[in-house]
């Protein structure tokens, strides 16, 4: 049978990922995907592999050129791709905040005429302002959106966090708590069907492997 499609994200968490994966029984133990190769397909290996940035793995699983993949949470919520969530990984862990500077009180923040709140995350901040019953604008930013209170551009950002180093740094602070943060293995909703074998296998193995961590 052919083997299963991974994709498995670029950046900061594909080091958490290989670890993950080289504990896995049948796994080598250790992967040289430091390459510009973007597919593997070794035969050491259990599944294929792509390589793909961390916004586009939940896609390339939603329109099957994966058959499962691993995804941040952020992604999920903020994209709503239809794919089927199988497993917290229990790694890449942080959290989606809403910030803002030193000086700004909660009552104070919300009780302001007029808000404008800089973000990555357009969608997710479009949702928690309407569970709050709050209007404001929302600036899509992309870089560094911790200078955007400090320049006058935005009242308040939000966005994900793990030490709260960068916040502490731009004289930010957490203001509320939105949503826990950590990588997801997700899977094709056809696959989830027609490979429904070598999944739950994939999936037992990798529980095992957090259960004994």
């Amino acid at each position: 049978m052919d083997k299963l499609t991974l994709s498995i994200p670029t950046g900061r968490l594909k080091e958490e990922v290989l670890e993950l994966l080289a504990r896995m029984p049948g796994w080598p133990a250790s992967c040289n995907l430091n390459t510009r190769k973007l597919v593997f397909e070794d035969e050491c290996l259990p599944c294929r592999i792509i390589l793909s940035h961390p916004k586009d793995s939940s896609t390339y699983v939603e329109f099957g050129a994966a058959d499962i993949g691993i995804v941040g949470k952020d992604i999920l919520m903020e994209r709503e791709n239809e794919v089927y969530e199988l497993l917290d990984l229990g790694i890449g862990k942080c959290q989606m905040i809403i910030a803002v500077p030193l000086s700004v009180s909660h009552h104070v923040f919300f009780n302001k005429d007029h808000l404008r709140i800089a973000t990555k995350y357009p969608h997710i901040t479009r949702q928690y302002l309407q569970e709050k019953g709050i209007t404001a604008d929302i600036l899509s930013l992309y870089g560094s959106i911790e200078l955007a209170p400090t320049l006058g551009l935005a009242d308040a950002i939000v966005d994900i966090v793990s030490t709260g180093k960068t916040l502490r740094e731009n004289h930010l602070q957490v203001l509320e708590s939105i949503a826990p943060v950590s990588a997801r293995l997700v899977a094709n909703l056809i696959s989830i069907r027609t490979r429904m074998d070598a999944i739950r296998h994939f999936v037992q193995q990798l529980k095992g492997v957090i259960r004994n961590e």
